[in-house]
């Protein structure tokens, strides 16, 4: 059983790499993988959604998307792109563009429906965003959640929150946000502090979630609803969280962005992935999570994992595999 301590912007596809502090634009979506049966290298049967349980925890996750980015080399900043492509190949992907995806993970506990992060938004670029019709395909009614759970505040996490310059898409439900997450996006000062080609996301925080009436902050390490335990998964962004699921002995951990894609730094975790905000507290963080998991053989589920998205961690060598769920 995993023993963790029971006890813390509308922004363009254009500018949309900047965001995250790089000094060469990250391509996100480019209409080569447009297709409209979502099919991608990370998705390859199309697939909508995927069910399964853990004990009695019902768990569905849904695609939101998925795209290509050209090879750069400053999106590892430690590995070079032969090394990019060679993790590819050996993971029988093609070696030509960086593929990434995005998957919500749903769960039902007892007569709870609870959504972990809320995907990218309708509209944002062709090929994501499909968040809302893949619900509906999953037999998923949105009026039916009883929260939303964040794990951080990237916009592939939260666009899926807003509505135009300052509405909300889930006035009605309750959105619960890491403590130490809000706060540091919240900040007024956190903008001077921050490079120029952060403080879009900043500004477009702090122009919304403060005035929503529904958020609710969870601290790390303690409960944001029974059954779902923040656990302290900082490096990526300064508040990232992951929620550890529990029913009775059953568990599930919900990691976000813990990794990327599991060609990159799952099997890599030493890979430090440009969109890591502290690269090495995420390298850190890594390795002490899934040496966790791996000791006691839980079933995880990954945002950028593509489908199912979920499966178990098993170590090999010094970096770590995912064994997809059934």
């Amino acid at each position: 059983m995993l023993c963790f301590n029971r006890r813390k912007f509308v922004m363009s596809a254009a500018s949309a790499g900047a965001v995250f502090g790089l000094t060469k634009r990250i391509e996100i979506i480019p209409s080569a993988l447009a297709q409209s049966d979502g099919a991608s290298p990370l998705n390859p049967t199309g697939a909508k959604f995927h069910k399964f349980k853990v004990g009695d925890i019902e768990v569905t996750t849904i695609f939101d998307g998925a795209g290509l980015r050209d090879h750069d080399p400053q999106f590892v900043r430690n590995a070079s792109v032969e090394d990019v492509k060679a993790s590819l190949r050996a993971a029988g992907m093609p070696d030509d563009k960086v593929p990434n995806s995005y998957t919500v993970t749903v769960v039902k506990l007892g007569d709870r429906t609870i959504m972990f992060d809320a995907g990218n938004g309708a509209g944002r670029a062709p090929g994501i965003g499909l968040l809302s019709e893949n619900m509906k395909a999953a037999g998923i009614d949105p009026a039916s959640l009883s929260a939303i759970v964040v794990t951080h505040f990237h916009p592939d996490h939260i666009f899926g929150l807003m509505a135009g310059e300052d509405g909300q898409v889930y006035s009605d439900i309750e959105i619960i946000v890491p403590e130490v997450e809000y706060a540091f996006w919240t900040d007024p000062a956190v903008i001077d502090k921050l490079p120029e080609s952060r403080r879009g996301l900043a500004r477009r925080v702090q122009a919304t979630m403060p005035s929503w009436k529904n958020i609710t902050q969870v601290a790390e390490e303690k409960d944001a609803l029974p059954g779902v335990r923040a656990v302290k998964t900082y490096g990526h962004t300064p508040g990232h969280t992951s929620y550890l699921v529990s029913s009775g002995s059953a568990q599930l951990l919900v990691l976000g962005d813990v990794t990327n894609i599991p060609p990159l730094n799952l099997r890599n975790p030493g890979w430090h992935i440009a969109f890591d905000q502290d690269a090495e507290m995420a390298e850190a963080t890594r390795r002490r999570i899934f040496d966790q998991i791996v000791a006691d053989r839980i079933v995880c589920t990954g945002y950028h994992w593509g489908m199912p998205g979920a499966g178990t961690i098993e170590k090999d060598g010094d970096g770590y595999v995912l064994k997809p769920v059934a």
